[in-house]
């Protein structure tokens, strides 16, 4: 039995610490998309903002005024550092926030790591007139290709960490994010864009199957 390794042996992978005190800013894919959906001078607010890369980054390029909820401490003291108003708390449950207190409401590749996804999109409808959500493709050909021959849960879409230790809790499509926008209701879908493959020929496969071929996809909806 000495050979058992326990959940918490340092040599398992594990997404689920975030620890933000040595995290440095990045520039990811989908910041400059998310960035050019927004309108300047908006009230925006970043829900699981993290380190706060993505705020400061509208608060320069947008004049937002700026507002930010994050589960982890160490998050929302970096996000205090950088002047962010950015407070502790979770993102899935009724918001502190008034109705309507936003004109956007950003998720950015955090819906699959709640506990309640549908509760999380409902009160971004409640408290925006815009909602932004971004999120990995479970779907993505490789994923599935995963699953078909080794027939254990894919991971390619949770970054080569085990099933039990990444946050990654509900996995979703393109098609299953449509469903549950339809299934919360008063809300429209008005834009989908993606982050884009390098290769030439990727990018036109990847626009005649969307579904299949692209990795990360990003939503800008609209209350009705």
């Amino acid at each position: 039995m000495n050979n058992i390794r326990q959940i918490d042996d340092p040599n398992i992978n594990d997404n689920r610490k975030y620890d933000y005190s040595n995290h440095h800013d990045s520039e990811r894919s989908e910041y400059p998309i998310i960035v050019d959906m927004v309108k300047p001078n908006s009230r925006v607010i970043d829900l699981g903002c993290g380190n706060g890369t993505l705020l400061a980054m509208l608060k320069k390029e947008k004049n937002i005024v700026d507002c930010g909820l994050e589960i982890s401490e160490t998050g929302v003291a970096v996000c205090k550092e950088r002047g962010l108003n950015v407070s502790f708390g979770r993102i899935d449950e009724r918001l502190p926030f008034d109705d309507n207190a936003f004109d956007y409401a950003i998720c950015n590749v955090t819906i699959q790591m709640v506990m309640y996804p549908e509760i999380l999109l409902k009160e971004m409808k409640r408290v925006s007139k815009y909602q932004i959500v971004s999120f990995p493709n479970f779907a993505f050909w490789k994923n599935r290709f995963d699953l078909l021959l080794n027939g254990r849960m894919p991971r390619p879409m949770m970054f080569n960490y085990s099933w039990y230790g990444t946050g990654h809790i509900h996995q979703l499509s393109f098609r299953d994010f449509s469903q549950l926008v339809d299934d919360i209701g008063g809300l429209r879908i008005v834009e989908r864009r993606f982050t884009e493959p390098n290769d030439p020929i990727r990018k036109i496969i990847a626009s005649m199957f969307p579904d299949l071929f692209h990795l990360l996809g990003i939503y800008l909806l609209e209350k009705q």
